[in-house]
């Protein structure tokens, strides 16, 4: 099996992970509250999607 010659270097190791990066998340406006919420989803705060009522809301209490 194949081994390294050389031991690699902190800096090149490092170098090699500069684009594992996490990526933000796309938010969109709902059209019907106007909160943020995730593409294509119910809003979470309303229970919106597409102009319909998909989630009712449950009341605590």
């Amino acid at each position: 099996m194949p081994v390294p010659k050389k031991r690699s270097s902190n800096t090149r190791g490092r170098k090699r992970r500069t684009h594992w990066k996490i990526e933000t998340k796309n938010l969109t406006e709902c059209p019907h509250c106007h909160n943020l919420m995730r593409p294509h989803r119910v809003c979470p705060s309303c229970g919106y999607y597409k102009g319909r009522l998909v989630l009712k809301e449950v009341e605590e209490g």
